[in-house]
């Protein structure tokens, strides 16, 4: 789902138009450590120090050519490209580990078959003839696996590198200039990347985090200014306020109050405001060129979902108190108490799976609703150009890519008015149905 035109997938970057931010780096020591860490000669660095790291500690490992062109081999497939030695040897362990866990399962389930399972995972590896077994089996050993992280470290030491190893070629530094330009790199004080879409340790600050908290800081600002004059008696003036207290009365009259009730549903008017505007921004966001809908990650709209369910409970919990919200749960029957203590248990596990499935097609929901849109551009852009394309191959004349391009924009344009419906229409189904679910944890079913 990742897309450098449609933003649909979260990244570690913001993209600009390249003119505004140019990459003029001259030398490897310029570029940003995640890159180089990306770069096949660095990698191939760092394999050949971790394979003189490994002689030292691990016996049996191979020659330093052997392993090079089993680890080269490795990385053609697509699934591994760009990925370190280390990596590699990881997988194989892991792999392994993961086969001799079947293996013992089956074995105590009694459906091992003829062969008799492995008794230690040092049997297992051997045999199994697994890849890399010398390294599979070593790091097995828990003493080792503290060792196995400084290694890594020392391998991959990035001012070593950049100190002792030649200067890239211009070819290759022009390359990665054209590939950096227009990307905007989010420093990463508490977290170290292992590519541009992918954390490797620590906490990263990715794009959508930075364009979320720019989010809440603006709507408490706005959101402050705005309540400080009402509570100094000044009548809200200015057509951005009054749009702004027309959406505030309309979640609190027409969302809050019914579904919640008259007299509870008062109290969570602010938790609804703020989701509110916090989803209609981050899904507008989605329409501005180069930024993208935080509300487009699973990860965004899981939280959201988990605010609502966290907030149902603690409500209900605050109502009834911790036993009485769990009996809540259950829809009122009379039974008789032999089938109740049967039937009631059973209900109780029903309602609180329900419960939790619920909040999570919640938040899967808005995603789904979000991500629908970019897809549906991508795809009328893919097919447009798509079939200009194959149409010229075929002896179709040149015009036709003009012809396509205004066909494009226009649908494109479109679909863009749809989805600023959407944002808004989003919005206020995710806030309805989070004050349905507070409403029906707070009030006896």
């Amino acid at each position: 789902m990742a897309s450098t035109v449609l933003h649909i997938k979260d990244a570690y970057y913001f993209e600009v138009p390249k003119i505004f931010w140019p990459s003029n780096r001259q030398s490897k020591v310029d570029f940003p450590g995640v890159w180089v860490s990306l770069d096949p000669d660095f990698q191939l660095w760092e394999a050949e120090r971790l394979h003189a790291a490994m002689v030292k500690a691990i016996p049996g490992v191979p020659d330093w050519n052997i392993l090079r062109a089993e680890y080269l081999e490795w990385k053609q497939d697509h699934a591994n490209a760009g990925k370190p030695l280390d990596v590699m040897l990881e997988m194989r362990y892991q792999e392994a580990w993961d086969a001799y866990q079947a293996q013992q399962a089956a074995a105590r389930a009694g459906a091992a078959g003829e062969a008799a399972p492995a008794a230690t995972f040092a049997d297992f590896v051997q045999a199994n003839q697994t890849p890399s077994a010398w390294f599979v089996r070593t790091l097995a050993e828990p003493e080792f696996q503290a060792q196995w992280a400084v290694m890594k470290q020392q391998a991959g030491d990035l001012a070593a590198y950049r100190q002792l190893s030649p200067d890239w070629s211009r070819e290759k530094i022009d390359g990665y200039n054209r590939h950096l330009s227009g990307k905007v790199l989010i420093p990463q004080p508490f977290g170290q990347l292992r590519n541009l879409y992918e954390p490797e340790s620590g906490f990263c600050i990715s794009k959508f985090l930075v364009i979320e908290l720019a989010i809440a800081l603006v709507l408490l600002v706005v959101f402050a200014r705005l309540a400080k004059r009402i509570a100094g008696g000044e009548p809200p003036r200015g057509p951005l306020v009054n749009l702004l207290e027309i959406f505030l009365v309309y979640i609190r009259d027409s969302v809050a109050r019914p579904a919640i009730g008259a007299h509870d549903g008062d109290k969570y008017v602010p938790l609804l405001w703020t989701m509110f505007m916090f989803i209609l921004v981050c899904n507008l966001c989605g329409l501005v060129p180069w930024v993208g809908s935080p509300t487009a990650s699973f990860s965004v709209t899981t939280a959201l979902a988990f605010v609502t369910f966290a907030t149902g409970i603690l409500g209900g919990v605050r109502k009834f108190g911790p036993l009485g919200f769990f009996a809540n749960q259950i829809p009122s029957m009379s039974l008789a108490w032999p089938l109740a203590i049967v039937i009631k248990p059973m209900l109780l596990i029903i309602e609180l799976v329900g419960l939790c499935i619920k909040h999570l097609v919640l938040g899967i929901r808005l995603l789904a609703n979000m991500v629908a849109g970019h897809l549906v551009l991508l795809g009328v852009m893919g097919l447009a150009f798509g079939a200009t394309a194959a149409a010229q191959f075929y002896g179709a004349p040149a015009w036709q890519w003009g012809l396509t391009a205004v066909i494009s924009i226009v649908a494109s344009a479109l679909f863009s008015c749809l989805e600023l419906f959407v944002a808004f229409l989003q919005a206020y189904i995710f806030t309805f149905l989070s004050a349905l679910f507070i409403g029906a944890s707070i009030h006896h079913h």
